[in-house]
């Protein structure tokens, strides 16, 4: 009898014990409005293209999966069956094995093609394409040069297609960085995310989900480098919409005073090569350092999408406490997972929804 009870009373501990680590992850009961939220046969060319609730409920089926998958070591074969055509006219290693690797993980079988293997408008027109892949196989991330070719491959498809880079945005890059920072601080709202570098598409991903997420947002770029203005545009009325700030300056200590999370990215992006010498004294002064941290809030955090240069950010920040840059790395994984389970599928989270 005591045997028993000790079982009870230990499986007891564990399931409690449980609970306080979602907690303590930042994981609460929220709204029932995201549990009626459903994503499936939605395409993801743009975040611009989701509301507030439609992004928490992208975070909250990421932040489930990783705790049912990693931590608790659950086999979820929630796409057996299903294939994915992955489309890369540009290289990219965070792109390729998070996609990869989180559809075979779930079950499904992706589908790997190069500019070898499919010639986009070249051999075989994107309106083709688009059909012959929609009787092929389930969903299509396309990682191109030119955001028309997504939208082209929408236009025609049948199936979901996601946005895995454009020039113009970088979807879910940015999934990865609000779920690492929703991780790291126990919510998001009330957040000053401060960009120091390029208008570029990463940015302009943050500009279309930060004030849908109650995220303050702060924008240093050279002049000339600002975001498109169709995208400032947009932002400053999302702004306005859900009462956050936006502040759009050439001074990069302007931008990071008071901020919780300094990001950076690239300044020459694959295409611009030829542009290097001329970017690199046009970006002289933006490379984020401890003494750039030094205005931001004690508590700071750095993010930076991958892969690196010295000129950007140095070591004394890359390496730092800081630094959530390879947690940030891995939740590509979670998050694309997340975004293919909600596009393809009707699951609900079962963990308490993420706090936001």
């Amino acid at each position: 009898m005591s045997s028993k009870l000790f079982s009870i009373n230990n499986t007891v501990f564990k399931c409690l014990k449980t609970l306080q680590d979602r907690s303590a992850r930042g994981f609460s009961i929220g709204a029932a409005s995201l549990g009626s939220v459903n994503l499936k046969g939605r395409s993801c060319l743009t975040l611009k293209d989701f509301s507030s609730d439609e992004i928490k409920r992208l975070l909250w089926v990421s932040g489930d999966l990783k705790l049912r998958i990693k931590h608790e070591k659950q086999y979820l074969p929630l796409l057996q069956g299903k294939s994915i055509a992955m489309i890369f006219e540009k290289r990219s290693t965070r792109t390729r094995m998070s996609t990869e690797t989180g559809f075979a993980l779930l079950g499904g079988h992706p589908c790997f093609l190069t500019s070898q293997d499919i010639h986009l408008g070249v051999n075989e027109s994107g309106t083709d394409t688009a059909r012959v892949l929609s009787g092929l196989c389930d969903i299509v991330l396309a990682r191109v040069y030119s955001h028309s070719t997504l939208e082209e491959l929408d236009k025609e498809a049948s199936i979901p297609i996601i946005n895995g880079l454009s020039d113009l945005y970088h979807p879910i890059q940015i999934l990865a960085d609000f779920l690492t920072l929703q991780e790291h601080y126990g919510s998001l709202s009330g957040l000053t995310v401060s960009w120091i570098g390029d208008g570029n598409n990463v940015l302009h991903s943050f500009m279309m989900t930060a004030a849908k997420l109650g995220v303050h947002l702060k924008i240093a770029t050279p002049k000339g480098y600002e975001p498109e203005k169709s995208v400032i545009q947009e932002a400053q009325r999302l702004s306005k919409e859900h009462g956050t700030q936006l502040v759009l300056t050439s001074d990069p200590m302007e931008a990071a005073h008071g901020s919780n999370v300094l990001v950076t990215d690239t300044w020459v992006s694959m295409g611009q090569e030829e542009e290097k010498k001329k970017r690199l004294k046009d970006f002289k002064g933006y490379q984020i350092t401890l003494q750039t941290g030094s205005v931001a809030k004690p508590d700071w955090t750095f993010l930076h999408c991958l892969p690196r240069k010295m000129e950007e950010v140095d070591d004394q920040v890359f390496y730092s406490p800081h630094s959530l840059v390879f947690p940030e790395a891995e939740n590509r994984k979670w998050t694309i997972m997340g975004l293919m389970v909600s596009l393809l599928t009707d699951y609900t989270p079962q963990i308490p929804m993420l706090k936001f």
